[in-house]
C-alpha cells in the first residue's frame, strides 16, 4: 500500500541527483517531479526546498538509506575544497548525492551503459524489466540474476541491446551459480571487488568502478571514462590526490557532471 514519507536533505538537488548519470530508471514528470523505480519499489519523488516528498509502498528507513542521508556530504565537500579544481563543480551541483542502489541492477546497468547514452540504456532497461521482470503497479520490477541466468541469447535479442547482451548473461550465469557472490563484494575491499567483478566477460575496469561506486557504495572507487579522462588531464595531470582517496567516488560524481554540463566553462 502506498505511503506519503517527507524527508528533510539540506543542500539536496533531486534533479542533479536523478539526472548525473548514476541511475536509469527515473523519469522526470512536467511539474518537476520524478516517478520510478528504487529497487522493487516505484515511486513518485518531489523537492521542494529541503523537503524531500515521496509516494511508495517502501518506509522512510529505505529511502533514507536510497538518498545516502548517512554520509555527511557538507564535510566531504569542505575538504574536497581545498582542491581549486573542486570547487566550481561544488559550487554548480553540490546537491548530487550518490544513491545506494541494488547491487545486481547496478552491475547490470553499467554492462549496458557501455559504449551508449543515457536515453538509449534507460530504453533497453526498461524492455529488460518489461519482459523478465514482475509487474507490479507502477511499472515492472528488474529481473532477478536467476530469471536472467535462465535465457539465452534469442531471449535477450528483443531488448536490442548488442554485444552487451552476452555481458549480461554471463553476469546473469555468475552471480546465479555463485562464481560471483554481490555479498562478498559488499564485504571487501574495493580493490578485491574490482578483482571479482572483472571476471565477468565484458566487465572492465570502468564498468567494475561503476559498479563498486552506484552499487555498493565504495566512496573509494572513481570510475574514468572519456569525460573523467579529459577532466583528468585538465585539472589533474598527476591523478586525482591520494589525500582524497575517501572521498573519491563524491568528487568523481562532481567532476562527471560539471563537465558534461558546462564542456567549454572548464
Amino acid at each position: 500500500m502506498a505511503q506519503q514519507t517527507t524527508l528533510t536533505i539540506p543542500n539536496f538537488s533531486l534533479r542533479d541527483t536523478l539526472l548525473c548519470g548514476q541511475c536509469f530508471r527515473w523519469e522526470e514528470l512536467p511539474d518537476g517531479s520524478f516517478s520510478g523505480f528504487a529497487g522493487s519499489h516505484f515511486a513518485s519523488v518531489l523537492q521542494s526546498g529541503d523537503q524531500v516528498f515521496i509516494t511508495s509502498d517502501a518506509d522512510a528507513a529505505f529511502w533514507e538509506a536510497y538518498f545516502d542521508c548517512d554520509t555527511d556530504y557538507e564535510a566531504a565537500k569542505k575538504r574536497l575544497s581545498h582542491y581549486r579544481a573542486m570547487r566550481r563543480p561544488i559550487e554548480r551541483a553540490g546537491g548530487i548525492r550518490l544513491l545506494r542502489q541494488d547491487p545486481w541492477e547496478a552491475l547490470c546497468s553499467f554492462i549496458i551503459s557501455q559504449n551508449n547514452n543515457i536515453p538509449r540504456i534507460k530504453g533497453i532497461i526498461s524492455r529488460m524489466c518489461e519482459a523478465f521482470g514482475e509487474a507490479v503497479p507502477g511499472g515492472y520490477t528488474f529481473p532477478a540474476a536467476e530469471r536472467l541466468a535462465a535465457c539465452t541469447l534469442d531471449d535477450l535479442a528483443p531488448l536490442r541491446a548488442g554485444f552487451r547482451g552476452k555481458y549480461l548473461l554471463d553476469a546473469a550465469q555468475r552471480v546465479n551459480d555463485g562464481r560471483v557472490v554481490l555479498d562478498r563484494i559488499a564485504a571487501s575491499s574495493t580493490e578485491e571487488g574490482e578483482a571479482e567483478l572483472i571476471q565477468i566477460f565484458g566487465v572492465g575496469v570502468k564498468v567494475a568502478q561503476c559498479v563498486l561506486l552506484y552499487g555498493f557504495h565504495k566512496l573509494d572507487a572513481f570510475p574514468v571514462d572519456v569525460w573523467m579522462k579529459k577532466v583528468l588531464a585538465l585539472h589533474f595531470p598527476n591523478g586525482f590526490p591520494k589525500q582524497a582517496k575517501k572521498d573519491r567516488g563524491i568528487a568523481q560524481q562532481f567532476l562527471f557532471h560539471d563537465i558534461r554540463s558546462f564542456p567549454d566553462q572548464q
